[in-house]
């Protein structure tokens, strides 16, 4: 599999998913400028964590504007694998790939710790390697994660299982307390319709591999692979 990284100006995890794609999972990865029209070759796509254009104006509300993000929504649009982390999960909101918007954390402080997630849909491209309701550890590091929308769009997207993980407790409980940053419904991660197109603000690239004490974030990283090789599978035999 050849996976893209998009880098912006301001981007600091896009070596880190190249890192855990590459070294970790094995595959092919390819550094993608923001000036990148084409997204030619490519089997999915990373918006990494960090401060794309130092976050003036709103996080991601510059990166949308860049030329690879017309790629990106192209990308979508097709049916391809598009995962925005943290700051790229703020320029998927930006962009109009996922709806809803980001706020300041509650606290309006820049959080950085580990925080527990359930699983709350594990029949997606990036969770099939979760059970039902697993609790992974994952960790945050971000000002502005507490995410927001209107009544309308939050019902649909519980009533069509679009919330992917929620904050919660250790044991899986999902409590207001348990949300470390005030966002709606403890969401921590959501999708698009489709299926194909996920943000989340935990970073699952920091927590993949057993030298770090903690592999939750690689069930992430590895449904991503494994389910795009059993695609390739599928289509070599048609």
């Amino acid at each position: 599999m050849n996976i893209g990284v998009v880098v912006f100006p301001g981007s600091n995890c896009d070596h880190d998913c190249q890192y855990v794609f590459r070294d970790v999972l094995g595959q092919d990865v390819t550094m993608v400028w923001h000036k990148e029209p084409s997204l030619a070759g490519l089997d999915a796509v990373i918006l990494p964590g960090g401060f794309s254009y130092g976050d003036y104006l709103r996080t991601g509300a510059i990166a949308r504007f860049s030329p690879v993000m017309q790629a990106v929504k192209q990308f979508a649009t097709e049916g391809k694998l598009v995962l925005g982390i943290c700051n790229g999960f703020q320029i998927l909101l930006e962009a109009g790939l996922l709806p809803g918007a980001m706020l300041r954390n509650k606290s309006l402080h820049f959080i950085c710790r580990e925080t527990f997630v359930k699983v709350e849909n594990a029949a997606t491209p990036f969770t099939h390697a979760c059970k039902p309701s697993q609790v992974l550890k994952i960790p945050i590091a971000h000002a502005d994660g507490n995410y927001y929308t209107d009544p309308v769009t939050l019902a649909g997207l519980q009533a069509n299982a679009q919330i992917i993980l929620r904050y919660c407790t250790v044991d899986g409980t999902v409590t207001p307390g348990s949300c470390p940053n005030g966002s709606l419904d403890n969401i921590a991660g959501l999708c698009n319709a489709e299926g194909n197109v996920l943000g989340m603000m935990p970073h699952p690239e920091r927590c993949a591999e057993a030298m770090l004490g903690n592999e939750d974030g690689r069930l992430i990283l590895a449904s991503m692979v494994e389910g795009l090789k059993k695609t390739k599978r599928a289509e070599a035999v048609t």
